[in-house]
């Protein structure tokens, strides 16, 4: 449908062009979610692999919510120190689910481009889920190491440098800084893939 098009043009934009999220495009995002929510629950749309892969997509908005309440809330009331720790990775966490979804559907309508009934058996509902899951709990898994490295490192003062804490962090530290460079790259090669996979449907497309 347009309107599915029309969302996921507005994400690409989002999470794989622009640099920095700002107001206007978290708002339009967070609207253009809401709304794409509400579409897929409609009969209209038939439930294939790529409406999953992009409910799971508009579903990833929920992430900046809880970070704006999380901001908000927990920060000004003092709640919990590290509010603003947590904010931040729930937007991290947005942000790397988006980019790996947005490339999933990306490569899957290049498999119907260029590969329909070869890749049919693969493209189904089941294997959707799967995969959103799959993503969700290695973003969450990369979270995770995060928040605790940086409660290590608020606590690294009164940790010894010898000793199993010390050790932890010494090793927290490292997967971290790797995971971070990790994701740095992966986030480039993303981008240039789902560039070269537009780039080879619009042209296989065009009048020749």
């Amino acid at each position: 449908m347009k309107d599915l098009r029309r969302y996921l043009a507005l994400k690409y934009i989002q999470y794989l062009v622009l640099s920095s999220s700002n107001a206007v495009s978290t708002l339009l995002g967070l609207l253009g979610s809401a709304y794409t929510i509400i579409l897929l629950q409609s009969a209209k749309v038939s439930s294939k692999s790529t409406a999953v892969l992009i409910s799971s997509l508009a579903q990833a908005d929920i992430l900046v919510l809880l970070s704006l309440v999380s901001d908000v809330v927990l920060g000004r009331f003092g709640a919990c120190p590290s509010a603003s720790s947590l904010a931040r990775m729930l937007l991290v966490a947005n942000a790397h689910v988006s980019c790996v979804l947005l490339s999933c559907v990306a490569l899957e309508a290049y498999l119907i481009t260029f590969l329909p009934s070869e890749s049919r058996p693969h493209r189904t509902v089941r294997n959707a889920r799967l995969l959103s899951r799959a993503i969700w709990m290695l973003v969450a898994a990369e979270c995770a190491l995060f928040l605790l490295d940086d409660h290590l490192r608020a606590s690294s003062s009164s940790i010894p440098s010898h000793g199993p804490l010390g050790l932890l962090l010494h090793v927290s530290s490292t997967a971290t800084a790797l995971l971070r460079s990790l994701s740095y790259v992966l986030g480039i090669l993303l981008r240039i893939a789902n560039v070269y996979i537009y780039y080879k449907i619009f042209f296989s497309m065009s009048p020749r």
